[in-house]
């Protein structure tokens, strides 16, 4: 059985909601909880999923990178929308969203591995996904999932034991 549900932009009054979804899967290190700031910071990037009753079932975001590389980061669905299609929709909307960005690779930092191959995710045998010029760029980021995604050792005491994987669109 499916939950009837609609995904559509975050607005700023989904900020509670998002960091309710997270909290519980940053206590268990699943995800990484973000101060509410960055969440308002990075609010045109997630998507909401919502029941026709206007419940905040999940939320995802896409996060622009480089010119042909993206990643989804802050995956997550209510534990009673789980099973129910909620997470595979966000995922095909935000690389639908990649498509139309002209980005042609997404990557994720996930626990979730056979969630994302059902996707077309594969895990990244190494970081050959960016050249050399590209990766000494994106080593100027302040951003903390590029630096995991770099595999830099500064992040390494917050790294979560997370996969790198990746699609090519």
């Amino acid at each position: 059985m499916t939950l009837p549900f609609t995904i559509r932009p975050a607005r700023t009054a989904d900020v509670p909601a998002i960091k309710s979804l997270v909290a519980p899967l940053a206590e268990e290190r699943i995800l990484i909880a973000k101060e509410t700031v960055a969440y308002y910071e990075g609010l045109p990037e997630f998507r909401i999923a919502e029941s026709d009753g206007g419940e905040v079932l999940g939320c995802g975001a896409l996060h622009i990178i480089w010119e042909d590389l993206a990643e989804v980061r802050t995956l997550a669905t209510s534990p009673a929308a789980r099973g129910h299609g909620v997470g595979h929709a966000l995922v095909e909307e935000l690389l639908e969203e990649a498509r139309a960005f002209g980005v042609s690779r997404v990557f994720c930092l996930t626990f979730e591995v056979d969630f994302f191959r059902r996707h077309g995710f594969e895990v990244m045998a190494d970081q050959s996904a960016v050249d050399p010029q590209t990766y000494s760029e994106l080593l100027r980021s302040h951003d903390e999932g590029i630096a995991e995604f770099l595999d830099l050792a500064r992040v390494k005491p917050n790294t979560l034991g997370n996969t790198r994987m990746i699609r090519q669109l």
